[in-house]
């Protein structure tokens, strides 16, 4: 398959000259003794005074490094979701193309189809929560531009498998978005090793859930730097603050303390799993490999409204498609975890 980047940004994208900021015209110097008077800044320093870097350039050298990928394949956002809707503004013409999203998944794929006003094509997941491969390559037409994959899934918590998503990344001549903001819970490897051997795959990640950080909005877009470079034309200049690069750096200088707490929570997961299995409501646990546990139940409105009484709060998704009677456990910490189990057991 012969994959043409052009044939998929939209017209106006093609021809877009982005907003060039201050702090874009000026690079290659040695900051430390220049005096900035460029960007209508307030001169006194209190430590954000002055415009973040409109491209993340510290942040990036370190994820870089971390990753094995060139920083030209990286694109930063306000949260993931800023990410995700990028990608519909970048490649998604307004009532005429479409993506393709499996439910039960992350429910703003959606949400940013409705508010970009692109159709949003569903073909749910298999009984068993996998991707129905032949449904999914039957429902693309000639304006489908994006395939989403949650791999962990949210909210049911399984990978789905090598071979499916091979399929679709050659077989779909568009992008594959594979959204991997719980691969760190994850035996399985990422798909950032492929990107080199895919020009249609997108990876999204997050420093919100195994890193931590859910406060301060960072999202992560891996791809070509063919596609990065789209992207940039159209994002924000300064969509990333400097505190939300401040506390990035800070955390990801830390590795070893990521993953001892990445081991805790699994192993949490682990404990969880087992107390759950003698709980008497509890009519399937389905795997997973996030930090999180679907489960399903005699009655889940009635269970979910239990465990509110009780001080704990948990997430009812028996609204989805395929997850009737089904409630989503995140994993606390062992002190949180030993009251859910408390509480589970005396419902």
């Amino acid at each position: 398959m012969k994959f043409d980047i052009n044939t998929l940004v939209r017209e106006n994208v093609k021809v877009l000259k982005p907003y060039s900021s201050a702090r874009d015209e000026f690079e290659d110097f040695d900051t430390a003794q220049m005096v900035f008077l460029d960007a209508n800044e307030n001169p006194f320093e209190n430590g954000v005074n002055r415009y973040p870097d409109p491209q993340q350039a510290s942040v990036k050298a370190v994820l870089g490094k971390m990753k094995n990928l060139s920083t030209k394949q990286i694109l930063l956002g306000n949260g993931s979701d800023e990410v995700l809707d990028l990608l519909f503004r970048a490649f998604c013409e307004p009532k005429i193309d479409n993506v393709i999203t499996l439910p039960p998944t992350y429910g703003m794929y959606g949400v940013l189809a409705n508010i970009n006003n692109v159709e949003n094509k569903e073909i749910l997941l298999s009984n068993d929560f996998h991707p129905e491969v032949e449904s999914i390559l039957a429902a693309v037409t000639h304006s489908t531009k994006i395939i989403f994959l949650c791999s962990p899934n949210n909210p049911t918590g399984n990978s789905f498998s090598t071979e499916s998503v091979t399929t679709l990344l050659e077989k779909f001549n568009g992008f594959v978005v594979i959204d991997e903001a719980y691969i760190d819970f994850s035996e399985k490897a990422s798909w950032l090793a492929k990107l080199d051997l895919y020009p249609n795959l997108i990876i999204t990640q997050t420093l919100s859930k195994a890193y931590g950080l859910a406060g301060i909005r960072l999202g992560i877009c891996y791809a070509s730097a063919e596609v990065i470079a789209v992207i940039n034309k159209i994002k924000p200049p300064y969509n990333v603050n400097e505190l939300t690069q401040q506390r990035a750096l800070e955390r990801l200088s830390n590795e070893a303390k990521i993953q001892n707490e990445i081991t805790s929570i699994i192993a949490q997961r682990t404990e969880l799993l087992q107390v759950l299995d003698k709980v008497s409501f509890v009519e399937k646990i389905y795997p997973t490999e996030a930090n999180f546990i679907l489960i399903k139940v005699d009655n889940a409105n009635q269970r979910y409204a239990e465990l509110i009484a009780k001080g704990i709060v948990i997430r009812n998704r028996t609204t989805q498609p395929l997850c009737e009677n089904c409630l989503r456990l995140t994993i606390g910490t062992a002190e949180e975890n030993k009251k859910l189990m408390e509480a589970l057991k005396n419902c």
